[in-house]
């Protein structure tokens, strides 16, 4: 067939066999072949209108005023039913099997009845083989006249989330083709449902579980799950039934009529071991039963095989031989023996299932992928011996089957199996005659394949398949299946096929909600194509990315950012709490103060007197509020819990602004008072007092630095009239001596300094010491004091109080050491005072 041409051949058939094939032909626009594999889908998918378009990726834009979905309509019963029987596991060809009893299982099932005619919600608990599925059958046929919106059957297998199980049930109950609604609007809508749901293989619990119950709070859930499932919350309210096994009788009854006939005592004796060994499954015992009947054809027990010949039509052996029971071995683990025993197109489709991760194709598929024209009755061959099991619209491998298949060798052929699985289902979901809803039915199948498959086949199948899935609104299967597509072009270097798969992302998530991820894949999506000269998926791009920004300053808009303002004096002392205001936004009106100067060490003793002065001079005027204009902007006014410190003066220091804010002893708000004007500046006199202050004694350490440099590096002998400390240099590590501590405190600076005179013949010149640089002398003025001939002495200047206006600053005179040779190459040093000034000889 050409799918480009869309034209079909007479002898060809579409796989499935329920869609009729179109004659021979000229192609017409009525012909179902004739649109070609580009099926483009139109939905609703909240505020958008989404087109799906399989060639150059979907459209995306918002609905057009008048053009909004209307409120949707329920289903009637007649409706329901219908969707009930679509939910079913699809009839098997061949001869209808007849049902399996329900053995044990009336005690819990009327209790289950009870408990959901009040409106409970219960958790039906039992280890994978227990019979849940069968007992869930039981209790929606008597629980059908319940609710209003009647029994819904949902599934559970694969859903960790609760979304798509809210959308699913939504489809169930609503007439709404067509139609994926929004987060909101869907809440909105499954809230007004009152239905019994019979959830089976339930996979999630907790708070994902709490998520599904609060949506619905009209709902009775009836939730089947294994015990290693997550518990839901204490919250909940859900009760707990625990599904054990079967008794022996019960067991017996339940072999005897998987078999057909009494059991002998021999097998009734087999099956209390295996009643033993397997704590009474009833998968073991419908097992069970095929094995016996297996045995029963072997041993030519029934009589009408004496009739025909054997070995024409069966593959048996002609002889008759006798084979004996399974072993208890065989009878917990039955898969290996029962695979052997049954026809080849039913082990091909069990290495199918194998490949599939346990996953079984529909049987229309299985004469393409077996190769065998009758191989779709091997599915009711399989289910006849307890290999399968029902899962929704689909069967699956039972529980523990795969893994005794793949320890016998079903698994070799694992990968050749899965490729192709991926090549037929990528020409099949691709056909023009293949509705999406059948795609969606077969999801789990197709993600298996496409996990299994080569880089080349799966890029292929996630090309086909994501439209498909897009278009029957099975949006979890769409965004796996894109996010393998994205990866498997990535390695196969498909630099087109990996910007459509991105673009489909971007969509998907701007319907979504999720813009952060939108934008991402959408840029990525217009980066690639942009390389690839792709014009119109570079538009298409574009426009979806347009509508992302759209969103993004719609929401910036609705939630405007606040402006935090600093509280009010009144508010500070009126509000025990930390309260938000919202006030319009002003231009805050600062009070006038004048800048406090923080009181140095040496003015600390005046520093109480001036403070004193400066607030009895203070005029305390009352705060007038400013009139406030209206303005658009909101402003958050903060009050906290713990009151603030308040200061008349402004803080100039890191320590009293860090007290403002962190107060040590917090202690409640006083009552409101007026806050007393700022203290006049202080005189300009007393800050350069202190900017004085400073700088002479930099001046007096720089001085006291350079003197002991220079006596410490001479090479005269020291005077007889003062003490020195001498050291003698080596060559490998010179060491210095020094009278001073470096913990002592700092010097205070001199108030006068001796005037320069002839240094005397003992004093050498000043050489620098290793590690150490001489600083500059500094250039003074001459003091007025009159100079003294006595040895120079520390002193200390004189602390300047606040009474005085202008005081003297007395500047001081550095001397300059001469230097001098001796004999004994000794240095002297001088000895300092703790002011920094020289000690030296008379």
């Amino acid at each position: 067939m050409d799918r480009t041409q869309g034209q079909t051949e007479q002898h060809e058939q579409p796989t499935g066999g329920s869609t009729p094939v179109a004659p021979t032909g000229p192609a017409t626009p009525t012909t179902p072949a004739a649109a070609g594999p580009a099926r483009v889908v139109s939905l609703t998918a909240g505020g958008f209108a989404l087109t799906v378009n399989p060639v150059d990726g979907s459209e995306i834009e918002p609905l057009r005023p008048g053009t909004e979905p209307g409120r949707p309509a329920k289903r009637d019963a007649a409706a329901r039913a219908v969707r009930t029987a679509a939910a079913r596991p699809p009839v098997l060809p061949g001869p209808a099997a007849s049902a399996r009893p329900l053995q044990g299982r009336e005690e819990e099932r009327e209790r289950l009845v009870r408990l959901l005619g009040r409106g409970r919600s219960v958790r039906l608990t039992g280890p994978a083989g227990s019979g849940r599925s069968a007992l869930l059958d039981a209790v929606a046929d008597r629980c059908e006249g319940l609710a209003p919106d009647g029994v819904v059957r949902l599934g559970g297998y694969g859903q960790q989330q609760p979304g798509e199980l809210l959308h699913a049930l939504y489809a169930t109950v609503y007439e709404a083709e067509r139609e994926r609604p929004g987060r909101a609007e869907l809440l909105a809508r499954v809230r007004e449902i009152g239905a019994v749901v019979l959830l089976d293989d339930l996979e999630m619990g907790g708070t994902a579980l709490d998520e599904l119950m609060r949506a619905t709070p009209e709902c009775a859930y009836l939730l089947a799950a294994t015990p290693d499932t997550r518990a839901p919350s204490d919250d909940s309210h859900i009760e707990e039934v625990f599904l054990g096994g079967l008794g022996k009788a019960d067991c017996l009854e339940l072999l005897e009529a998987g078999v057909g006939r009494p059991l002998t005592d021999e097998e009734i004796a087999w099956a209390g071991d295996l009643r033993f060994a397997s704590e009474g499954l009833p998968l073991r015992f419908v097992q069970a039963a095929a094995l016996l009947r297996q045995r029963d054809e072997l041993n030519h027990s029934d009589e009408d095989d004496e009739e025909e010949e054997p070995g024409v039509f069966e593959e048996r052996p002609r002889d008759a031989v006798h084979v004996p029971l399974p072993t208890l071995a065989e009878g917990a683990a039955p898969a290996e023996l029962l695979a052997s025993r049954v026809s080849e197109s039913a082990r091909a489709a069990l290495r199918i299932a194998c490949a599939l991760g346990g996953e079984l194709p529909h049987h229309a598929h299985l004469p393409a992928l077996v190769g065998d024209t009758h191989a779709d009755t091997a599915v009711a061959e399989l289910l006849a011996c307890g290999l399968l099991t029902p899962v929704g619209t689909r069967y699956r491998l039972a529980s523990g089957v795969a893994r005794q298949l793949e320890e016998v060798g079903y698994g070799d052929t694992a990968s050749e199996e899965a490729r192709t699985a991926a090549r037929h289902y990528a020409w099949w979901t691709g056909h023009a005659s293949v509705v999406p809803e059948r795609v969606a039915a077969e999801a789990d199948a197709v993600l298996a394949a496409l996990a299994g498959a080569d880089v080349v086949a799966a890029v292929l199948l996630a090309r086909t398949a994501a439209p498909a899935f897009a278009a029957s609104l099975h949006w979890e299967a769409w965004e796996r299946v894109l996010r393998s597509g994205a990866e498997a072009a990535r390695k196969a270097g498909e630099v087109a096929e990996q910007a459509y798969f991105h673009h489909e992302l971007g969509v998907l998530a701007l319907c979504e909600e999720r813009l952060d991820r939108a934008r991402a894949e959408l840029e990525t999506s217009i980066g690639l194509r942009g390389a690839l000269a792709d014009k119109r998926g570079t538009v298409a791009g574009r426009r979806a990315l347009a509508l992302v920004v759209d969103r993004e300053t719609a929401g910036a808009a609705a939630s405007p950012p606040l402006r935090l303002e600093a509280p009010a004096p009144a508010a500070l002392a009126a509000a025990p709490e930390a309260v938000t205001v919202a006030t319009p936004a002003t231009p805050a009106t600062p009070a006038t103060s004048a800048p406090r100067v923080a009181p140095s060490a040496t003015s600390s003793a005046s520093a109480p007197a001036a403070r004193a002065d400066s607030e009895a001079s203070t005029t305390r005027v009352p705060p007038v509020a400013a009139a406030v204009p209206v303005s658009a902007e909101a402003v958050t006014r903060m009050t906290p819990v713990v009151p603030v410190t308040g200061r008349s003066q402004t803080p100039a220091t890191l320590s009293e602004v860090f007290e403002d804010a962190f107060p040590l002893n917090p202690k409640p708000a006083p009552p409101a008072a007026p806050r007393p004007a700022a203290a006049p500046a202080p005189a300009p006199g007393r800050r350069r007092l202190v900017v004085l202050a400073g700088a002479g004694a930099l001046a007096v350490v720089a001085l006291g630095t350079v003197v002991s440099l220079a006596l410490s590096s001479s090479d005269s002998t020291p005077p007889a009239q003062g003490p020195a400390v001498t050291s003698t240099p080596t060559v490998t590590t010179p060491e210095t001596t020094a009278l001073t501590s470096g913990n002592d405190p700092a010097a205070e600076p001199p108030v006068s300094a001796p005037p320069a005179e002839t240094p005397e013949p003992g004093q050498s010149a000043a050489a620098p010491t290793p590690g150490r640089s001489p600083a500059r002398t500094p250039s003074r003025r001459p003091s007025s004091t009159p100079p003294s001939n006595s040895t120079p002495t520390a002193s200390v200047s004189p602390t300047p109080t606040g009474a005085q206006p202008s005081p003297t600053v007395t500047e001081t005179v550095t001397p300059t050491p001469t230097a001098t040779t001796t004999q004994t190459g000794t240095a002297q040093t001088g000895n300092t005072t703790a002011a920094g000034s020289p000690v030296t000889g008379d």
